[in-house]
């Protein structure tokens, strides 16, 4: 049997979100405090940290006002509203450049909320922190060079010490990932293959994300030629291709599947993917599926104005001053797509997303490797705003899926995918009861 990491009796908080001043982690403070009934006994004990005193108490006032104004029930908050988030969250003063303050906050929490970016930067010492002093953690990161190298070098210690470290639980990537798993578990026989497709929809405030986003694909784009090197580390063997191999689509094609122009989707949903497939193939023997990942980008207008976009972007990414400018004026490079003040609510309430997904396989009694794929699903993933709505839910479902389901997860601690950590839970059916659904079409 695995060594588990702390037990909930030897420390004062279930979680801790660290960031909360962020703008990122002040929405998933507000989904803490939402969700905070749904433990066992429904009292969840949980504090927020950040370096600023001041602006953490700032944030929880704001997070109580937010929920008195949607109507939360004030039971699953604290008894009276306002005056008892403020009371009965903790605050800790922590900074990534301060290790004792970490190593403090570390020592506090059973799972860790990790919401500060750009994570290559910032993310590996909440990651040493936690594996050193016995605490589960999981970010929003959807940086495939930041996730990978995690894995690298914390895996192992991770494993010893019985602690969880699961990267990219928000948009970024749990959707796709769990999208995956998903579609393989309601497919009658040997699943092979899976493209997914995403588009979003927003209202009539229009939709932007805030810079943080712009400044990790900024980085990580330039940072390419590095991931490669990186992965060559693993010395992993090719993973076994069953079926038909996967066609590799143009960079911009009209999608028949989405009736609209597409493009390979940028983010890190295919690395995520691959490393899922990878663990759930070495621990588990299961065929791996191969995986394409597609976004829509509407329809001639929007092409044009993607093709401006790219061009400039992949031109100056490549040079120090260009990725400055990049990075001082996302609004004007991004063509209003990414801001500094990132969506207001309204923004919010009104934007959704969509990822379909089209697989084909082997049905029940045929041999995978004979043969073409005789059989095809398609399933759906559909939720509110992928950024600032659905990234909270994803992260603190994850989290309170940690907390309350130890004996389905992997029998040894370790840093892991969404799709690896959470198989085997009720994730999924936690996701589709606050709004992010799953559905077979």
């Amino acid at each position: 049997m695995a060594v588990r990491g702390p037990s909930s009796s030897s420390r004062p908080y279930q979680l801790i979100v660290f960031g909360a001043s962020g703008f990122t982690g002040r929405f998933v403070v507000e989904e803490v405090a939402r969700s905070s009934a749904e433990v066992p006994g429904g009292k969840l004990t949980w504090a927020i940290a950040g370096r600023s005193r001041d602006k953490l108490e700032k944030v929880l006032q704001e997070a109580a006002q937010q929920l008195d104004k949607l109507q939360v029930d004030r039971q699953e908050i604290g008894a009276e509203g306002k005056p008892e988030l403020q009371s009965e969250v903790e605050i800790i003063v922590a900074d990534v450049s301060e290790p004792d303050s970490l190593a403090a906050m570390c020592k506090l929490g059973l799972v860790i909320l990790n919401c500060v970016g750009p994570y290559r930067f910032y993310g590996e010492p909440v990651v040493k922190a936690c594996v050193e002093n016995g605490a589960h953690c999981v970010d929003i990161s959807g940086e495939p060079q930041y996730l990978e190298s995690m894995q690298l070098s914390y895996g192992a210690a991770a494993a010893d010490g019985g602690v969880y470290i699961v990267g990219s639980c928000g948009f970024d990537s749990i959707p796709a990932d769990l999208g995956v798993i998903y579609t393989r578990d309601q497919f009658k026989g040997t699943l092979t293959a899976v493209e997914s497709f995403l588009t979003a929809s927003s209202g009539p405030e229009g939709s932007c994300i805030h810079d943080g986003t712009w400044q990790s694909a900024v980085y990580g784009v330039a940072d390419s030629d590095k991931l490669r090197s990186l992965r060559k580390k693993f010395n992993h063997k090719p993973l076994p291709v069953v079926g038909a191999k996967i066609k590799r689509r143009s960079t911009l094609f009209y999608s028949n599947e989405i009736q609209q122009y597409t493009i390979p989707f940028m983010g890190s949903d295919p690395s995520v993917v691959k490393r899922t497939q990878r663990f759930l193939f070495e621990e588990h023997q299961q065929t791996p599926v191969q995986y394409g990942a597609y976004a829509g980008v509407g329809g001639i207008s929007s092409v044009i104005k993607l093709l401006f976009a790219g061009f400039i972007f992949f031109l100056l990414v490549k040079f120090s001053f260009g990725r400055n400018l990049l990075i001082k004026f996302p609004e004007f490079f991004s063509c209003g797509y990414f801001s500094k003040a990132g969506p207001s609510r309204k923004q919010m309430e009104g934007s959704s997303f969509r990822f379909a997904f089209f697989g084909e396989g082997y049905s029940d009694g045929q041999d995978p490797s004979q043969g073409k794929p005789d059989a095809k699903i398609r399933t759906l993933v559909q939720g509110p705003e992928a950024g600032y709505v659905a990234t909270p839910i994803a992260m603190v479902q994850a989290a309170l899926t940690i907390l309350t389901e130890p004996d389905a997860l992997p029998k040894r601690g370790g840093v892991y995918t969404p799709g690896a950590a959470f198989a085997k839970t009720s994730l999924i059916k936690r996701l589709d009861q606050h709004g992010i659904h799953f559905s077979v079409l």
